[in-house]
């Protein structure tokens, strides 16, 4: 994970560490968090972006419009194009990305590039020297560098209601709440057509809440079988699902939403070798109540340019005027661990 609305001079210092799969991922001084999950970066991009897209879905030579929000180091690119590439699809890719120092570090390393085919690689390559890209097989890519705030609005008309996937991976709500704000999703939700999808790995209840508010239905994205557990690690802004609702290989790995309603059913279209299958299920009784609680209070800037403090603190103002419960009280009732 990256934030396109975290300014160079605050971004601090990126230490390389390697997950639990042996891929490597960034520690962020800034924000005292790494890019990817600790069960590991390259499985985070297959489970929780990729194999939930349904590419599948598309027919064979169908070209895709996709806009990833947060490219960071490159995983979910490099994941996507892959999975793509095996199913016959073209790309037509949009990346928004403040610092390219990520994918720059990434390509460095040895380990990670061991994991890509040459043609990825290459692609990465070129988005890393030019800032696009093109495939021998007709797939094309940019990115704009820069707030993502601030490049939302700018982007071609034709990409409104027209995006078939958007992928967004920015830092947890708790630590970069401008990407995860009311406008910055709305926005987000307006470029999809009508069978679209957007992909997280968050699962917080204001994430959700915002995503219905934005006229998007939800899914969960949970682990098939079970692995859940080693391969489920929860958003700190969100539940911790260890509780009668999510027995053993049914914790959420995140969210899909669409403004059509959601199919279930295993996803494996861009796992790698080794990793389970992954499924689209309905938000469970205890998740649809989490979006009860004052923890589904949305984030909001208005004039999108507030500082993640302004933001945060704003928030609070409006939790201690909403009606719901206290996260601490649902965990109560639900017996889960952990804080919401």
């Amino acid at each position: 994970m990256t934030s396109s609305a975290c300014r160079p001079e605050a971004s601090g210092r990126l230490e390389p560490r390697r997950t639990a799969d042996g891929s490597l991922t960034l520690w962020s001084e800034r924000f005292s968090e790494c890019f990817h999950s600790a069960a590991g970066a390259r499985a985070e991009a297959a489970q929780k972006f990729v194999a939930p897209a349904g590419l599948d879905r598309f027919a064979s030579g169908r070209r895709l419009r996709v806009l990833e929000l947060c490219v960071g180091l490159g995983y979910n690119t490099a994941a996507l194009l892959e999975a793509a590439e095996g199913q016959d699809l073209q790309l037509e890719w949009l990346g928004l990305e403040l610092d390219p120092l990520p994918l720059q570090l990434a390509l460095g390393d040895a380990d990670f590039r061991s994991h890509w085919h040459d043609d990825t690689l290459q692609i990465l390559e070129q988005l890393n020297q030019r800032g696009a890209w093109r495939s021998c097989r007709g797939s094309s890519g940019s990115w704009r560098l820069g707030d993502a705030r601030r490049q939302l609005p700018l982007l071609p008309a034709e990409w409104i209601g027209r995006c078939d996937l958007v992928l967004h991976d920015a830092f947890s709500p708790g630590h970069c709440p401008e990407l995860w704000s009311l406008e910055v999703l709305a926005a987000l939700a307006r470029l999809l057509q009508p069978e679209g999808r957007l992909l997280t790995y968050c699962s917080a209840a204001a994430v959700r809440h915002t995503l219905e508010l934005a006229g998007l239905q939800l899914a969960s994205i949970r682990a098939a079988g079970p692995a859940g557990p080693d391969l489920a690690e929860p958003d700190l802004a969100g539940p911790d699902l260890t509780g009668p609702d999510a027995g053993a290989g049914n914790w959420s790995l995140g969210t899909v939403a669409s403004p059509m309603p959601l199919c279930g059913g295993p996803a494996t279209i861009g796992l790698p070798a080794g990793s389970g299958p992954v499924v689209l299920q309905p938000l469970t009784a205890m998740e649809r109540e989490h979006l009860l609680t004052r923890a589904a209070e949305p984030y909001r800037d208005p004039d999108g340019n507030a500082t993640a403090a302004a933001i945060q603190a704003a928030r609070v103002e409006r939790q201690q005027q909403h009606p719901g419960e206290s996260t601490s009280a649902w965990r109560r009732r639900w017996r889960l661990a952990g804080r919401g």
